[in-house]
């Protein structure tokens, strides 16, 4: 627990839910906010009982993007502050994007500007069919900037192109058709979706996980060349030399469950 506009829950499975509070306030971000995001999300990396963490949102919106005081005040700030806090956004959104452990965002309603972003950096992102999304910033004169690598890596330049210019709204078909969302459901069904791919993720090496996402972030970024091949060479000798590499293959070889397994 952190305090009214952000609380943590850790189940007996390592699944941390972390939900925005603000449901007044449509769960939009201040700079007290994203600090605490921030702190949070390193905390529940260091603690060894989690293994993945949901981003979840209490109220009616996932996320309305920046709260409307904290824009006033940002209207008042020189360049050298609006640089500060633009970067403790980024800050955030890296954070987020390059976590070690899984990450689910779990988007029951409205997304807007940084919440698009949120939606972005996490690994999987399940939506319910109710679910709106829009990167508005261009109606108020502004851009996407601090978000746009990881939007622009979920979506593509080409939808890019279309949303970042209109701002318009898209629904959560559309978000899963463009990349931003993994999957659809009706609203009821959310919790059940979730858990699912939650159960799914339980039954996977913690370690590996997170050596999967630093290979897909390596990989991604680079071309396949000789450099490539060898590294990703390297890194599943690595793993399969590793404790848990070797656990693995040995329980699949002898036809049990490896001992990262709960159920």
């Amino acid at each position: 627990m952190l305090d009214e506009s952000l609380f943590t829950e850790v189940d007996a499975r390592g699944t941390a839910t972390l939900t925005l509070n603000r449901p007044a306030l449509h769960n939009a971000f201040d700079d007290r906010l994203i600090a605490d995001l921030i702190q949070e999300l390193h905390e529940l990396q260091a603690d060894p009982q989690v293994r993945v963490i949901v981003l979840a949102a209490a109220g009616k919106s996932f996320s309305a993007g920046a709260d409307l005081n904290w824009m006033r005040r940002m209207a008042e700030y020189s360049w050298e502050q609006n640089m500060a806090d633009a970067m403790a956004l980024a800050e955030l959104m890296h954070t987020l994007n390059t976590l070690p452990k899984p990450t689910l965002a779990k988007v029951q309603g409205p997304a807007y500007g940084g919440g698009v972003g949120l939606v972005a950096c996490c690994d999987i992102a399940v939506a319910a069919e109710t679910a709106v999304f829009s990167l508005t910033e261009v109606r108020l004169g502004l851009i996407p900037a601090v978000i746009s690598p990881y939007v622009i890596d979920a979506i593509g330049e080409r939808q890019a192109r279309r949303y970042f210019l209109t701002g318009e709204p898209f629904n959560a078909q559309e978000a899963r058709r463009i990349g931003l969302v993994h999957e659809v459901v009706a609203p009821e069904a959310l919790d059940e979706a979730v858990a699912k791919l939650l159960a799914v993720i339980a039954g996977n090496g913690p370690a590996a996980m997170g050596a999967a996402k630093e290979l897909i972030h390596t990989v991604s970024r680079g071309s396949v060349d000789i450099v490539m091949i060898e590294e990703t060479a390297r890194r599943i000798a690595n793993i399969r030399t590793s404790p848990e590499g070797r656990e693995g293959l040995s329980a699949f070889l002898n036809k049990r469950q490896p001992n990262w397994r709960q159920d």
